[in-house]
Parts: C-alpha cells; sequence; structure tokens
C-alpha cells in the first residue's frame, strides 16, 4: 500500500508558515524573515518514503490586497483551499484570530464539508507562551473549529514536528506518487538563488524597500567546480536603486556576499556572483510585468 496527498499550508502573515514548511521537509526551501509578506509564491517541498510521498505546499500570508501583486499572493492562498488532502492552518500564539475571518469562514466550512479533506490546526511558538494561556488558545480553536486536529508545535525548536508529521503520514490517502521519488520541489535552481537574494535584502533594508524589490537571475551557468550568477535586482523608483546600491557599491556588496555563502550552501558548490540593479517603474501593479516575473495573473 503506497499514501500519497497534497499537505497545503495557509494562515496569517508572520504565523511561521515557511519555517514549519521547512521543518517538515527537512531542507530549507522558503526564506523566512520576520517581516510579513515574506514568501511571495506557492511552493512545493516534496517528502518521500518507501510507502510515501507527502506534497507540502506553502503559501504566502493571507492579507487584504492593495495592489496587483498582492492580489496574486491571496490568490496563491486559496488555491491552497481547493486542492489540498490535507490543511494546515496554522496560527500562533501571538496572531489575531480574527484577522481575516472571511479566510477563516472558507476554512471552517472545509472543517464541515464532506470532501474527504482533513483540516490540521497548528498552534506554532508555543515556546513563546504560558502552558495556560495555550490550554486557553486550545480550547478557543476547538470552539473555533470542531472538526479539526490541533497540534501545538514550536517550528522554531522542533517540538511536536515528529508527531504532526506522522499524523499527516498516517492521514494520506492511499495513493501512487505524483512526482519521481528523487524530486525534492517543482521550483527550478533559479527559483530560490532569485528567494535567496531577496531574503537577504529583506534583512537588509527597511521600510518599502524590500516589498519593491524582484529579483530575475539573468544566467545560471553551472561548470564542474563553480557556479556562475548573474542576477538583476528590480526596483520601482531611481530613489531606491540608490539605497539598494548603497555608498560606494557597499550595501550591494553586503547583499552578495550573504547571498553567495547560502546559495553555496544551497547547491553545495563554489559561486560566482554579479549583482546588478535596475529601475523596473511600478512593476508591482503591472499585469505584464508580474506574468514576466512569474506570477500567473490571470
Amino acid at each position: 500500500m503506497h499514501r500519497s496527498g497534497f499537505v497545503n499550508i495557509v494562515g496569517n502573515p508572520n504565523v511561521g508558515k515557511s519555517t514549519l514548511m521547512n521543518a517538515l521537509v527537512g531542507e530549507r526551501l522558503s526564506i523566512i524573515t520576520s517581516k510579513a509578506q515574506t514568501t511571495r509564491h506557492r511552493i512545493m517541498g516534496i517528502v518521500n518514503g518507501e510507502d510515501f510521498q507527502i506534497v507540502y505546499s506553502d503559501t504566502p500570508g493571507v492579507l487584504k490586497p492593495t495592489y496587483r501583486l498582492q492580489e496574486q499572493m491571496l490568490e496563491f492562498s486559496r488555491s491552497a483551499l481547493v486542492d489540498a488532502d490535507i490543511l494546515l492552518y496554522v496560527t500562533d500564539v501571538q496572531d489575531t484570530p480574527d484577522k481575516n475571518a472571511e479566510f477563516l469562514d472558507k476554512v471552517r466550512k472545509m472543517c464541515a464539508a464532506t470532501n474527504n479533506v482533513q483540516v490540521f490546526l497548528i498552534i506554532n511558538k508555543i515556546d513563546l507562551t504560558t502552558q495556560e494561556t495555550l490550554e486557553q488558545l486550545v480550547d478557543y480553536w476547538h470552539r473555533e473549529l470542531p472538526e479539526a486536529q490541533i497540534f501545538p508545535v514550536s517550528a522554531q525548536e522542533r517540538f511536536g514536528i515528529d508527531q504532526l508529521f506522522a499524523a499527516i503520514k498516517e492521514a494520506l490517502p492511499e495513493c501512487p506518487p505524483f512526482f519521481d521519488k528523487d524530486q525534492l520541489t517543482d521550483k527550478p535552481s533559479r527559483f530560490f538563488v532569485n528567494e535567496i537574494i531577496r531574503e537577504k535584502i529583506l534583512l537588509n533594508y527597511d521600510k518599502e524597500i524590500p516589498y519593491s524589490v524582484e529579483v530575475e537571475v539573468e544566467t545560471f551557468q553551472e561548470e564542474e567546480k563553480i557556479i556562475r550568477i548573474g542576477a538583476v535586482i528590480y526596483v520601482e523608483r531611481d530613489s531606491q536603486k540608490g539605497i539598494i546600491i548603497g555608498k560606494a557599491g557597499t550595501a550591494l556588496k553586503k547583499v552578495g556576499t550573504q547571498a553567495r555563502h547560502d546559495i553555496e550552501a544551497f547547491f553545495g558548490k563554489q559561486v560566482y556572483l554579479q549583482l546588478f540593479v535596475k529601475v523596473d517603474k511600478d512593476w508591482r501593479s503591472s499585469q505584464a510585468r508580474l506574468r514576466h516575473y512569474g506570477y500567473d495573473i490571470s
């Protein structure tokens, strides 16, 4: 008997969805920062065993969109409600449960429906609260989603992850694998280079700058001992270009050094990375530009 299924991870921004995804997959596929809207795409991570295949899917945090990019990010989250065998709805001990009541109501209807989709309610970051508060949260979510199984975890500390993984594996439907058994993700190598560079920008710049940035790998040449990469950091305005580069190029050099180290760790090979900065005016609101950058704008 072989079990396979799609396990989709949804929830509000900053509740630890990407950290949970990486902990369950055992690989660092989703970038992680303390800032909201870190994840922009729907990212698959595939875990294979002799008799099972779990296809995890990390999604952007649920938010009220104010421009086209955020509309597509919300659509990624909504689509995760449609094709899941198991839905992991992630909250944490600091989350405001009714922040996105409309989306939560969709999850509530999934729980009540007889569509064979199982909903697991994940209370993350339990290392940051007391036992009394945790018990109150468990009681609250039992009332909100009575049909859901509740799992208190700390994805950062890996507490409760093994138990959650075992429950997911047990709940998978009988099915042959969807992907080759040696496949880790549905994304190409260039995608993870983009994400690593964007993560360093999120970590090194404040205010609106990280959210105005898109990264595109223009060249990716893999040789026996080295990978040569040329990537462009796109911003929306000339003033942002100057901030990204910094005085005498010091800010851009710092981002490049940090990104190169992580890219080398990801691929297990020496990397030569060149970064360029260009202006693509108001790309976040342009349907054509979003499509060019890989967002499935309908």
